[in-house]
């Protein structure tokens, strides 16, 4: 690769970018406030100009972006950026997306058509096309819910900040962020184009899941919420089969499981603190 630009290097950004380093790839990066090296960059405030000096012709991009909430409301500002990568022409673009595209789909692999319902969904789709249809070659990659050290239902739960869903037997499906970093360098570096879902091997209940978590913490399970004052995210009852972007990237998961990526979230979050 001549070079990686990752714009968002937030939650799976910022490991993308270290592992791209720790290869010896030439990486820059942005984000809102510059922190940890990056180029200060806010989508929100349309500051495209200053991509001007980041991405020279022939540069991989990872855009990792969500959905803005602004004043006016949602926005997604990606099909204004993809017109400005037009005017500086990276050789390769690749999006992380979200599996939220599929809609109401309660069983998702790499053949299922796209569904958005909300707005937040359409957006996304939005974003996706906008990527697609550029004169570069693209991927996009749309993974399930994405947790790590610090983020995800046993952090939540260590917060007191989580709530059973009154139906807590609808399934959802994760992908570790260390596991997604890893599918991302492969993206970046390869040929293959079109989009695909990304997620781990065992999808499970939000109550299996609770209660695994609940055990490994020794807390209560949390208590129930009625389902209006749940996320968006939260609602959905999702399986999701990720293994055809493994095969074709040629990638192994490290996290193939909750069950193990739970763990070593937590191990990571307690060795952070004794360093700290």
């Amino acid at each position: 690769m001549k070079g990686v630009v990752v714009l968002g290097a937030g939650f799976t950004g910022h490991r993308v970018v270290r592992l791209l380093k720790a290869k010896g790839i030439h990486v820059v990066w942005t984000n809102r406030d510059g922190r940890d090296g990056g180029v200060p960059f806010n989508m929100a405030l349309g500051n495209l100009a200053c991509l001007d000096r980041l991405i020279s012709p022939g540069a991989h991009v990872l855009i990792s972006i969500p959905t803005l909430r602004t004043t006016t409301g949602l926005s997604d500002l990606t099909p204004a950026l993809a017109d400005k990568l037009k005017e500086l022409h990276p050789a390769r673009v690749v999006y992380l997306s979200t599996t939220g595209v599929y809609g109401d789909a309660r069983f998702v692999d790499e053949h299922t058509t796209p569904a958005p319902r909300t707005e937040r969904e359409q957006l996304r789709a939005w974003a996706e096309a906008a990527v697609q249809n550029g004169p570069w070659s693209s991927l996009v990659l749309r993974p399930a819910a994405i947790y790590g050290p610090g983020r995800g239902i046993h952090a939540a739960m260590q917060a007191g900040q989580f709530q059973l869903s009154p139906d807590p037997n609808n399934f959802v499906s994760r992908i570790h962020v260390d596991d997604l970093a890893t599918i991302v360098g492969a993206a970046l570096s390869s040929n293959l184009e079109g989009a695909y879902p990304v997620a781990d091997k065992e999808p499970c209940t939000s109550l299996e899941a609770a209660q695994f978590c609940a055990t490994l913490l020794g807390i209560s399970l949390p208590a129930t919420a009625p389902i209006a004052e749940l996320g968006e995210t939260r609602r959905a009852d999702r399986r999701v089969d990720g293994s055809a972007i493994g095969t074709l990237l040629k990638t192994q998961l490290r996290y193939p499981s909750y069950r193990t990526g739970f763990p070593a979230s937590l191990a990571a979050e307690d060795l952070e603190r004794s360093i700290s």
